[in-house]
């Protein structure tokens, strides 16, 4: 499209929509605004809220990313309240073309656009040009994707990582994987413990385990009361919190090949500060075994940047051009 109008873009997450808009002939959103996902029915409502918020520009081309898997026409949030078919909301906003990926996809690609500034590493290692990079973080779910370097360009992959069984690394964690299969019935995905909603369950988990009734506590409460280190239990979740994301990244970083490195992003990591490079993190992700030397130089960074997903759909109208 090359009439000069502004494209749309949208992070679509469980709780939050942020939506900007991308001016023609520039790769760098702009007016970014944040609305509650259950302010509204649906992603075509909020969409047409913003826009009345910035003023209604003409808009024909949109690209928005989804907190969950896409397989077809219709998308239903895993974690949140919209389910919406593709072709219906094109339609319904008017849209020549609307690109529909998922949320961690969007993000890996607003990777390479990181400034210095942007990103904090936690431990060593060194980053090793054109190979694979690993993009992992938890929010309201986990979630994974990757850069896979193809022809002097990035390639993103689009895959439900956060979905893996959970792996325990240590007798308290399998007796925290216990507690969790008879709470979730069978089979427990990563996602079910390492995420906002992970935490809370690993904080009655570890009271559970203790004897202790828990207090109704949500995530943000017991990231709170573990920062303050005014509460024993809430300290020990979040500890178990960081350690399992540090396995969960290794994982990827293995899988993937990434190294590149492993960036850090969702919406829990960036708000630890430094209690996040002082805990278990680092220390597990190198604890790999026999391939310990393998992931030990591999970089980790935590993600500072906004918004960087927003970035990442606004490069795929570059990609169409």
């Amino acid at each position: 499209m090359r009439d000069g109008a502004p494209r749309l873009v949208s992070d679509i997450g469980g709780t939050n929509a942020r939506f900007a808009l991308v001016p023609f002939g520039s790769a760098r959103p702009v007016q970014e605004k944040n609305l509650r996902c259950a302010d509204f029915p649906g992603p075509v409502e909020a969409a047409r809220h913003y826009l009345s918020l910035v003023g209604r520009p003409p808009v024909r081309e949109a690209a928005i990313d989804v907190a969950t898997g896409i397989t077809g026409d219709y998308v239903q949030l895993t974690n949140g309240p919209w389910g919406f078919s593709i072709e219906q909301t094109r339609r319904s906003l008017g849209l020549d073309r609307l690109y529909v990926i998922n949320d961690f996809t969007a993000l890996a690609l607003g990777v390479p656009l990181l400034g210095p500034d942007e990103k904090r590493q936690v431990g060593s290692g060194e980053p090793v040009p054109e190979t694979a990079i690993g993009v992992i973080g938890a929010g309201t779910g986990l979630g994974v994707s990757g850069l896979l370097p193809f022809r002097g360009r990035w390639i993103a992959v689009q895959g439900e990582g956060g979905h893996t069984s959970f792996s325990p690394m240590t007798t308290h964690e399998d007796a925290v994987l216990q507690a969790a299969r008879m709470r979730f019935g069978g089979h427990v995905s990563t996602e079910r413990l390492v995420s906002g909603p992970g935490l809370k369950t690993l904080y009655e988990t570890v009271c559970q385990l203790e004897g202790q009734v828990p207090a109704a506590l949500e995530p943000a409460q017991v990231t709170e009361r573990a920062l303050a280190g005014s509460d024993r239990q809430c300290s020990e979740a979040l500890e178990l919190f960081c350690a399992m994301l540090g396995t969960a990244a290794a994982n990827l970083a293995a899988i993937l090949g990434a190294r590149g490195g492993v960036y850090i992003g969702g919406g829990i990591v960036p708000k630890l500060g430094d209690y996040f490079e002082r805990s278990g993190f680092r220390r597990r992700f190198e604890e790999k075994g026999r391939f310990r030397a393998y992931v030990s130089v591999i970089p980790t960074y935590v993600i500072l940047a906004d918004t960087p997903a927003l970035r990442g759909l606004a490069s795929l109208f570059e990609t169409a051009e």
